[in-house]
């Protein structure tokens, strides 16, 4: 049976909350367990990708609501923390590093280029986030702190 890109973006997100909220964050399992989890959301909502961009937010957040409809992960909702690095490839380490130091997001789904992907790679593998990378890689690069 085939899986669509929506299936398997929906199942990125509950995985990537859920590895955030049970295993891969142990610190957020303490905070009463009925706190939201955020995840970070990093795709250019201007600028010259905004127009390839704009839709993978939508889709993010339309598995964030789907997700939430049905109870969350783990019994705790999850919450987008979106972030417009404007098709600016320095703009998308700012705020990667934004998302995971100043919002304390979980785990990040975004950029859609290769040189947005390798402006936050140094960030995410500095301060051991992790990234969903929504594209069809190619490969030579290999990180543990990105789920090609």
């Amino acid at each position: 049976m085939a899986v669509t890109r929506r299936e398997f973006l929906k199942g990125s997100v509950v995985a990537g909350a859920g590895l955030a909220a049970g295993v891969g964050m142990p610190s957020l399992i303490t905070a009463q367990g009925k706190e939201p989890v955020k995840i970070g959301v990093l795709h250019s909502l201007s600028g010259t990708m905004a127009i390839s961009e704009v839709s993978l937010r939508d889709v993010v957040l339309m598995a964030v609501d789907e997700v939430n409809a049905k109870g969350g992960v783990m019994g705790r909702k999850i919450q987008p923390v979106v972030v417009d690095p404007a098709s600016n490839w320095d703009l998308f380490a700012e705020k990667a590093k934004q998302l995971l130091l100043q919002d304390k997001v979980a785990v990040v789904f975004g950029c859609w280029t290769s040189v947005s992907r390798k402006s936050v790679l140094p960030v995410f593998e500095n301060n051991n986030g992790l990234l969903f990378y929504p594209v069809q890689y190619k490969g030579e690069e290999c990180s543990k702190n990105v789920f090609y």
